[in-house]
């Protein structure tokens, strides 16, 4: 999707919100305000930094959604801390330009960047182009950062910041990702 967008304003103004800790639901909780923000008529776009997996059940959910662009970064490998790869560098920076022209832009009134708070932490993606980018946004566009250990930078410019804590979950009985429910 590209040009302005005419549509009245979702958020006036925009905040940003960083979803963050080891328990499940982070990137759950984003498609949920995407889900609220396309129900309201508004533009988003989402953009997933270290997944590039096909099987994710969000790729078809937000094919679905009127106003949503969908972006997916990173490769079908997954990516261990200490063994980044040159291409997982070269798509985050893929990722990363998308996310500076999508906050640039005005064009969203939502920009969710989906594992960027990981992508810092594996040292793929610098925090402060990131910072800039967010505080460089019109002031109309709210932006969702989700991942694990999220850096202080993120936390200290966001206006809403959630931890989610595990308290229990399935793994540690040896049930394995549902399809539906955990990708």
């Amino acid at each position: 999707m590209t040009g302005k967008c005419d549509a009245k304003r979702i958020f006036a103004p925009g905040f940003v919100q960083v979803y963050t800790g080891d328990g499940k639901g982070k990137t759950t909780a984003a498609l949920g305000l995407t889900l609220r923000v396309s129900g309201h008529g508004g533009r988003v776009a989402f953009i997933q930094f270290m997944k590039g997996w096909d099987f994710y059940g969000e790729i078809a959910g937000l094919a679905m959604l009127p106003g949503v662009r969908h972006e997916r970064t990173g490769t079908p490998d997954y990516v261990y801390r200490g063994k980044v790869q040159p291409v997982d560098v070269e798509e985050a920076k893929r990722g990363l330009v998308l996310a500076e022209e999508c906050l640039a832009s005005g064009d969203y009134d939502l920009v969710v960047l989906d594992e960027m708070n990981v992508a810092v932490d594996y040292g793929l993606v610098d925090a402060d182009a990131v910072v800039r980018a967010v505080r460089g946004r019109p002031s109309h566009v709210e932006v969702v950062l989700t991942g694990r250990s999220a850096p202080p930078a993120f936390l200290d410019m966001a206006d809403l910041v959630t931890e989610m804590r595990e308290i229990r979950h399935p793994f540690t009985k040896g049930i394995a990702s549902r399809k539906g429910a955990d990708f």
